[in-house]
């Protein structure tokens, strides 16, 4: 599939998509940047917590123990935009509260998650900190790192009390893994969705474009890239958290504004994450991924990370 053009549903020039964490997010950001969204025509897709905290959270993002938040995600759900996860609430949480976490969530948006982004906090995650490299390249992180994310990743593992890979298996069916500087997430990681064998327990994964925080997401944004996306035929998965400084003093940040309206003008398929990736699956002839083809995406994400300067 690699250096082959994507041919886009109804003569579409490229397709754009968001997934945005509920890291530091207030129901009011939210209910801001979204309608600004909404109004573009831009569906995309949202992580939650379906849980409360039961101990100290990482952040006070909001969670769905929230009435007033879950009424406003249905609302979402309603409109298009896609519901994902992103662990079961703000904290590190064992087998069974993270369980708990995923049959919360069903109840609340009547099917499982279909896509899953890893919360930074959670031990529970999988395949994380370091297990998301291989060989030298998991030595290399590990030494620019200080060894900070090094056995911080327990998802995957069965004799631990936070695993739970066979219920991701069962019910997800993508999850984000590395995060790329290019605006066209399709360019730096030509196989996504693709399977790893080595990482048994997902059953896709997929990359992303940076775009975390509200000047990095601009930045993703700009005109220029915006161009080139389109002129490439591409596809851009942004990852970010809308509330990292989207929403500040009662606005949004015009840069923000001007560069969303500017992208909907643009003859783009704009769509949640699981539906571009089951686009993209169905365009797909080959089988996993093989070993030199995820040396190469993790060499370029530690080259992303360096010069990023957040490895």
């Amino acid at each position: 599939m690699e250096g082959c053009p994507i041919v886009w549903p109804d003569n579409k020039r490229f397709a754009f998509s968001i997934l945005d964490d509920p890291d530091a997010q207030s129901l009011e950001a939210g209910r801001a940047v979204y309608a600004l969204l909404a109004d573009c025509g831009l569906r995309s897709s949202k992580a939650v917590w379906p849980l409360g905290p039961s101990a100290p959270p990482s952040d006070e993002g909001v969670t769905c123990s929230d009435p007033a938040y879950v009424e406003w995600l249905l609302g979402l759900q309603r409109q298009g935009f896609e519901i994902g996860f992103h662990n079961a609430t703000s904290h590190t949480s064992a087998r069974q509260q993270t369980i708990h976490g995923l049959e919360r969530f069903a109840a609340l948006f009547g099917h499982d998650p279909r896509v899953y982004a890893q919360h930074y906090y959670c031990q529970e995650s999988l395949y994380w900190g370091d297990s998301r490299l291989t060989g030298f390249e998991r030595a290399f992180y590990n030494a620019v790192t200080g060894w900070r994310n090094h056995g911080k990743s327990f998802g995957h593992v069965t004799d631990h009390p936070n695993f739970w890979g066979d219920h991701c298996k069962e019910k997800i069916r993508y999850v984000r893994n590395f995060v790329f500087g290019d605006i066209n997430t399709l360019k730096a990681c030509p196989w996504m969705p693709y399977h790893d064998p080595a990482r048994p327990y997902v059953n896709y994964w997929f990359s992303s474009s940076e775009g975390s925080r509200v000047a990095t997401f601009n930045r993703q944004l700009r005109e220029e890239n915006q161009d080139r996306l389109e002129a490439e035929g591409g596809a851009c998965i942004i990852y970010t958290h809308f509330g990292h400084g989207f929403y500040e003093h009662g606005e949004l940040p015009p840069r923000f504004r001007f560069l969303v309206e500017r992208l909907a003008r643009k003859n783009g398929w704009f769509v949640p994450v699981s539906t571009l990736l089951d686009y993209l699956a169905r365009q797909k002839e080959q089988g996993p991924i093989l070993p030199a083809e995820r040396q190469q995406l993790e060499r370029r994400w530690l080259r992303h990370k360096i010069g990023f300067g957040t490895a």
